[in-house]
This record gives structure tokens, C-alpha cells and sequence, in this order.
């Protein structure tokens, strides 16, 4: 019993911040739950291993991406066809700002998303991301330093990119 009520704080603890760091990974709200969904399960299934872990919710976080990474390759005609009209949606109370991260998300490498999203997101250090990924540091700092830079042109309105904007006028 008292595993059962130590698993299931952490997973109350956790749980959003798990499915937030894989949503923005993935950018599918559906999915991301199915596999944090399947990552708990399997959490639980191991907890007396995965409770002796550094980080159980690093653990938790590694398994949900392999978990979507798998899905992917699996069925991936069925997911271009899910983004196709998961796009023309509307979803109410989604900020524009959040529309445009995520979307430049979609973007970038996996390799920098990852690290960016572990990093901002998440809120993960340097050692910590390159701990969970299995990487050293310097490789984590190039993904971040790609990634901004690659984000920050997705980001960027044209028209403020060129000089054009707001007292620019030519």
C-alpha cells in the first residue's frame, strides 16, 4: 500500500510537467498523452527499480519520447494525415504567441528541440539535459545555441527582420 500512495504523489508531483515537456516535444496533445500514459504504466510496473533512480521523473520524461518516437515510426502516414487536420482546427484559448512556438518547434532538428525544450521548458541545466539524452555538455550547449538561433528565425515577423516595421518606413 504505501507504494501505491508514494507512486501515485509522485505521479500527481509530475504529471503535467512530463506531458507539457512532451507535447511541446511532439506537438500533438493526443499523443503525448498516450505516451505518458504508457510511460506511468511502465513506471509502475518497475517502481521499486525506477523509485531508486537519480531522477524517476527523467526516467519517466526518457521512456513517454521513446514511447512517441516509436509511435512515429509505426504510423507515420496516419499521423501526416492527423497533423493535416489537427492544423485546420481551431483551438480555443491557445495564445498566438503559443501557436508560433510551437509551430517554429516543428521546425527545428529533433536533437535541438529536444535540448531547447528540456532547457526552457523544462527547466533542466546543461548537465542534467546531457545526463538524461546520453551526451556530454558541449554537445548540449551547440543544440541550444543551433536551436535559439534556429528558432529565432522562425520567430522573427519579415517585415522587422528587413527594417520595415514600426518607424522604419521607407
Amino acid at each position: 500500500m504505501r507504494d501505491a500512495a508514494e507512486f501515485d504523489a509522485f505521479y500527481s508531483a509530475s504529471v503535467q510537467r512530463v506531458l507539457g515537456h512532451l507535447y511541446a516535444m511532439i506537438g500533438n496533445r493526443s499523443e503525448a498523452e498516450d505516451a505518458v500514459a504508457e510511460a506511468y504504466a511502465r513506471a509502475w510496473d518497475r517502481w521499486a527499480a525506477v523509485r531508486e533512480c537519480d531522477s524517476p521523473e527523467a526516467w519517466v520524461r526518457r521512456v513517454a519520447y521513446r514511447v512517441a518516437v516509436s509511435a512515429w515510426r509505426k504510423t507515420v502516414n496516419r499521423l501526416r494525415a492527423h497533423r493535416r487536420e489537427v492544423s485546420e482546427q481551431q483551438v480555443e484559448g491557445t495564445s498566438v504567441d503559443h501557436v508560433a512556438i510551437v509551430t517554429a518547434l516543428r521546425q527545428i532538428s529533433a536533437e535541438q528541440r529536444r535540448a531547447v525544450v528540456l532547457h526552457h521548458l523544462v527547466g533542466l541545466s546543461v548537465a542534467e539535459i546531457a545526463a538524461e539524452i546520453g551526451t556530454n555538455e558541449n554537445t548540449v550547449k551547440t543544440r541550444l545555441v543551433r536551436g535559439r538561433r534556429a528558432l529565432a528565425a522562425h520567430l522573427t515577423e519579415p517585415e522587422y527582420a528587413s527594417g520595415r516595421g514600426r518607424g522604419h518606413e521607407l
